[in-house]
């Protein structure tokens, strides 16, 4: 017979016994198998995945020809494969074939289109012609755009936006297709990035190279628009389908930096009927679009897009036969890079990435063990940096606490630079005499850049002696590589000049004590900030700096879109501003001084923020951009980089340096400063993740224990008062 309440507990009230049952089942539960607080919905098809953040904001654009954000590259790269790519571990970088058997093979024409011979100097080289052999093993991922019906004819092409109006996003879709990836899907994404209706960014840049696409885009945008246009229907001059493997893309002059443009998203296939799919009749206003649902033949495939909360990657089933690498730079056997080398790729089947805003609510999940990897860790990051890490002697280290966790630390200088630039054109610090160029010395002298790094970066970033960061080629270190402008070696290393060198300079600049030595009065410098991107502290920072050397200064903080229209106008005299690199080539880096780069006299976003107006180094920039890498070509570039010194363009720059962090079940996690298409190399031991969330997250049970004897307290003396009563009544009633 089943026992009832009474039994179980006699004489108490049925409420006392709910209440007692509830809180025994509350301490049953929380002591049952953590991880209890896990944020991430349980995974019970067994596949591995990989857990990580789409922070601060999700992406904006995943179509390949509009995308040039490096979040957004995030996913696309692990979705498409453009020509090119990097190796995964080599440095300096190196480029390998991707989407092609091999290097691209490269020939010169003259103007006639007749081949120029190699070693042949005096006939001019009008066009360059690069050929690529595709590999044959290209698969695109199952799609409904590849869906065909009995006939063969696409199963889903609509005439109305009422036909297809249940499908809201591509899991809707019943049934899906495939095919090998040809030739002329690479020349179909190309002229996509002509059509002047999808507005990409690589338009301009591009028309100045590949033959015929600005008369193509010209074209196009004379071409009545009812639906989808088929773009197969134009020819572009400068792109040609030999075979289904094969085409060439012809370009002006000669370019040998294009090679590294066939790396980047913008070069990847588009298949003409998943171009056609998303023209459907309202597919648009449902976000049915290739800027939403991205179509590839890389190794993932995005299965869900919800920007409030994740999107989601899994695996491509027809991911060609793909292995990990077997060499690598110097030192990456000792670090275990090379551990799977051979081994098949990807290890992982899934990666989900959450939306995070709070860079707190990250940290906590990643110490707890629910995200794989913590993302940049910058020095600005304040709270989370000093939870992190420690800064000792040697530099950053992990805190204990880190150390417990057994987390692995990878260290990443970008190729990139962050500076504030003068404006050359500016008459108090811009000009080209002797006195102008000491004035900016003497500013980039009392500009103490080492302390503003340690201050408000924790010493993570590298005092830029040079506009080619580290790992492109014209970076050099040691005394060649010293700014002697500014610096002087000493001990092994390089020491800024003193401030009083820096007020010596201002004499001859004709700014005694920080006055104009003509009319007495002080020197004041305007730097124009973005307000989203400085402090207080900081901006107190410089007035304390400048003041030494008698100098003033007057803050113009301004939103980014107000910085722009300034830096456009030329109306700023010192502005803050970056550059990451497109490819590993100084010429992405020399460019931003290069005169026609100037927004003023381009007359559209260019690169020369700065106004450089100098012919020499026009001149060396044209002969660098054109010339193969060697040490001619390596000649030029270091006399660039001296004009930049001795100019004084900018007023300080350092390149940045972020930390990610690795949770210990996760490996072959090298940064790689260019590509992001890194995600296929990544291993994940699950075993060991779900052992130690087991450990990281076990309840805090012992209040529950102590709720319990206080409601123990609290109900048994009205339990005995209870049983007291009834059993007196029972009494009075014999």
């Amino acid at each position: 017979m089943r026992p009832d309440s009474t039994t179980l507990f006699p004489g108490a009230k049925p409420g006392t016994v709910i209440v007692l049952l509830a809180l025994v089942s509350a301490l049953m539960s929380a002591c049952g198998k953590p991880p209890w607080n896990n944020p991430h919905a349980p995974q019970t098809d067994g596949l591995v995945t990989y857990q990580s953040v789409m922070s601060p904001a999700p992406p904006k654009h995943l179509d390949p020809a509009i995308s040039y954000a490096s979040d957004e590259s995030l996913f696309i790269m692990q979705i498409y494969e453009p020509p090119m790519a990097y190796h995964f571990l080599k440095r300096p970088y190196e480029l390998v074939p991707l989407g092609v058997e091999s290097l691209p093979q490269v020939i010169f024409l003259d103007e006639n289109g007749e081949a120029v011979e190699e070693g042949d100097e005096i006939t001019p080289v009008a066009f360059s012609r690069y050929t690529l052999h595709l590999r044959h093993s290209l698969w695109y991922q199952p799609h409904p755009a590849f869906a065909l019906d009995a006939s063969g004819r696409p199963l889903y092409l609509f005439d109305n936006a009422d036909e297809g109006a249940q499908y809201r996003q591509i899991p809707d879709f019943p049934q899906s297709g495939d095919r090998p990836v040809n030739a002329n899907d690479y020349a179909y994404g190309i002229k996509r990035l002509a059509d002047p209706l999808n507005g990409s960014p690589m338009l301009g840049f591009m028309s100045q190279y590949i033959v015929g696409m600005k008369e193509f885009s010209e074209q196009l945008a004379q071409v009545p628009r009812n639906g989808w246009l088929n773009l197969d229907d134009y020819p572009l001059d400068g792109v040609r389908v030999i075979d289904e493997h094969t085409l060439s893309i012809t370009i002006m002059g000669r370019y040998p930096q294009f090679v590294y443009w066939l790396a980047m998203p913008f070069f990847s296939p588009i298949a003409p009927e998943v171009d056609r799919f998303y023209h459907n009749p309202g597919f648009v206003d449902r976000n049915l679009t290739l800027d939403w649902w991205p179509v590839g033949s890389g190794p993932f495939m995005m299965v869900k897009n919800d920007p409030n909360s994740e999107i989601v990657l899994e695996r491509n089933p027809n991911y060609r036969e793909e292995f990990f690498p077997t060499e690598g730079a110097p030192g990456d056997l000792e670090a275990g890079f090379l551990a799977d080398a051979g081994k098949p790729i990807p290890f992982i089947d899934r990666a989900v990435f959450q939306l995070e805003k709070e860079v707190l609510s990250l940290w906590t999940k990643f110490l707890q063990g629910y995200y794989d990897r913590s993302g940049e860790v910058h020095g600005n990051t304040t709270g989370v940096f000093d939870q992190a890490f420690v800064v000792g002697p040697d530099g950053v280290e992990m805190s204990q606490d880190l150390e417990d966790h057994n987390i692995t630390m990878s260290p990443d200088v970008k190729p990139g630079v962050y500076y504030y630039g003068f404006n050359m054109l500016d008459p108090l610090v811009g000009g080209y005499t002797e006195e102008k160029r000491k004035l900016r010395q003497a500013l980039q002298i009392a500009f103490n850049t080492e302390e503003y790094l340690n201050i408000f970066y924790k010493g993570n970033g590298i005092a830029a002696h040079n506009i080619i960061p580290p790992g492109i080629p014209g970076h050099l270190d040691g005394p060649k590589g010293m700014n002697p402008y500014v610096y002087d070696w000493a001990d092994g290393e390089p020491r800024r000049k003193a401030i009083e060198y820096a007020r010596e300079l201002l004499v001859e600049a004709g700014y005694p004590g920080g006055r104009d030595a003509r009319t007495g009065e002080p020197l004041k410098i305007f730097i124009d900030v973005q307000s989203q991107a400085i402090s207080n502290t900081s901006m107190n920072w410089m007035d304390r700096i400048f003041s030494e050397v008698g100098v003033q200064v007057e803050f113009r903080p301004a939103d980014w879109n107000r910085t722009r229209e300034k830096l456009l106008t030329g109306n700023t005299q010192i502005f803050s501003h970056g550059w990451l690199a497109d490819y590993p080539d100084p010429e992405n880096f020399l460019f931003l001084l290069y005169g026609p780069e100037s927004p003023l006299i381009c007359n559209c976003d260019g690169a020369n923020n700065a106004n450089y107006a100098s012919e020499e180094y026009d001149e060396l920039f044209r002969e660098v951009r054109v010339l193969p890498q060697g040490s001619q070509r390596d000649d030029l570039v270091a006399r660039m980089v001296e004009l930049f010194r001795r100019d004084a363009v900018w007023l300080f720059a350092y390149y940045p340096k972020d930390i990610y962090l690795n949770n210990s079940w996760v490996h072959n996690t090298k940064r790689h400063g260019i590509s992001k298409a890194m995600l296929k190399y990544i291993r994940v031991d699950d075993k060991e993740r779900q052992k130690m969330q087991v450990k990281w997250n076990q309840p805090v049970t012992w209040p529950l224990f102590v709720v319990a004897l206080f409601l123990v307290a609290l109900v048994l003396p009205g339990v005995i008062a209870y049983r007291r009563r009834q059993n007196a009544t029972a009494r009075r009633g014999k």
